[in-house]
């Protein structure tokens, strides 16, 4: 038989046929799922050695023995290893340590309340592949290990970041669990407070996505249509009011689109942060969220409807610095572009973080135990300098009462 004579392949796809298509890559995902995350059928927080203990709270490991021992002492102890000369920590005793023995600036409470207004942060991009979701998870891990209390509210219907929180998405979440119901009816009982579920993260909870998030893309804009003084830009916003005295932090991540639900997200934030690979294709759908941003934001000015951010910072992640890398010409064009905007510190790719990507993990996930400590060190420590960066921003409001 000829080649001409075999037949052809029919590449026909049918309406019709997604749905079982649709079904059957359900069943793989969820068998992938049970693969990266086995053993374990959840994430753990990781274990930290009594050196990094020390440098998160700035003293010596000298001064942590001795307290961690200390007879009538109320800080965790942790667990002695080995000969008894060493000891780690959970994630727990830790926050308790920074929140206790650093000199990092402590909110007051009262009654469990905190006596400032927490900050909004929201991380936006319209490229895939831009490390919104993972920068979203690390600030939010990064500034909870500072002891800041932290709510990460996922609005992406692909529900990544309630995957990196260590839900399963289609099996732990429904749509009630999101922020839909509040969408459709913002006198729903209980509002989002109801909806904020803990994780395995130490002092930061979530309030997961779901897919049917996408139904927020209609109901918005026919409630408006119906309703023409329906303000459907700051439902989100009225939605996170009466969370911000729960929380220091509140941390929305996007879907990579201009949509109404990132459209309220970037209305509610108190501050913007866009991750940016330098690559070309990056730097250029940058540019154009900005072109589309700006369109809709003259829309509101023109309503006399105004906002202000206390910061915008681009970061650029994932920074390639071999020989052969467009990062520093994409670095330069962003110079140009973004001037102060553009933060000095850069998150360098490392297969630590392409590895930790499989596992639903983030780099502060990992322990030192888990790969080699320089090369954690090495994009760990820019997030945790970019963390430290934003926190000091809002403590100084907070010392002056704001």
């Amino acid at each position: 038989m000829s080649l001409s004579e075999l037949p052809g392949i029919d590449r026909k796809v049918k309406l019709s046929n997604l749905g079982e298509f649709a079904e059957r890559l359900s069943v793989m995902t969820n068998e992938l799922r049970d693969q990266i995350l086995a053993p374990r059928p959840r994430k753990t927080a990781p274990i930290f050695t009594i050196g990094e203990l020390s440098d998160m709270c700035g003293v010596d490991r000298q001064k942590i023995n001795y307290l961690a021992t200390k007879e009538g002492s109320e800080l965790p102890s942790g667990e002695v290893q080995g000969t008894g000369r060493a000891r780690t920590f959970s994630l727990k005793d830790v926050r308790t340590w920074v929140q206790q023995v650093s000199d990092i600036y402590q909110t007051p409470l009262v009654s469990g309340t905190r006596d400032h207004r927490g900050r909004v942060l929201i991380t936006a991009n319209f490229k895939g592949g831009s490390c919104k979701t993972t920068t979203s998870m690390c600030v939010g891990q990064g500034l909870s290990l500072r002891g800041r209390k932290v709510l990460m509210i996922d609005l992406d219907p692909q529900a990544s970041l309630s995957e990196l929180c260590g839900l399963y998405a289609e099996k732990d979440v429904t749509w009630e669990d999101t922020v839909l119901p509040y969408i459709y009816d913002p006198d729903v009982e209980g509002g989002f407070e109801s909806k904020v579920q803990s994780t395995y993260w130490d002092g930061l909870d979530v309030i997961p996505a779901h897919n049917y998030l996408h139904d927020a893309e209609f109901h918005l804009p026919a409630a408006q249509k119906t309703n023409p003084n329906f303000e459907f830009w700051s439902v989100l916003r009225k939605g996170i009011d009466s969370l911000r005295s729960k929380y220091d932090y509140i941390i929305l991540d996007t879907a990579p689109s201009l949509s109404y639900l990132t459209l309220n997200g970037l209305m509610a934030a108190d501050a913007m942060v866009m991750p940016l690979v330098p690559e070309s294709l990056d730097f250029i759908s940058s540019v154009s969220f900005w072109s589309l941003f700006a369109e809709v934001a003259n829309g509101f000015v023109e309503h006399e409807v105004d906002k202000s951010y206390d910061f915008v910072s681009v970061l650029l992640s994932r920074v390639d610095y071999g020989s052969t890398s467009s990062a520093p010409v994409v670095r330069s064009w962003s110079q140009r572009a973004y001037g102060d905007w553009l933060h000095t510190t850069e998150i360098p790719a490392s297969s630590v973080m392409s590895n930790g990507a499989l596992a639903f993990s983030t780099v502060f996930d990992l322990s030192r135990a888990e790969t080699v400590a320089k090369t954690l060190a090495r994009v760990k420590q820019p997030m945790v300098d970019y963390c430290k960066w934003i926190d000091d921003q809002y403590v100084a409001q907070w010392r002056a009462g704001q």
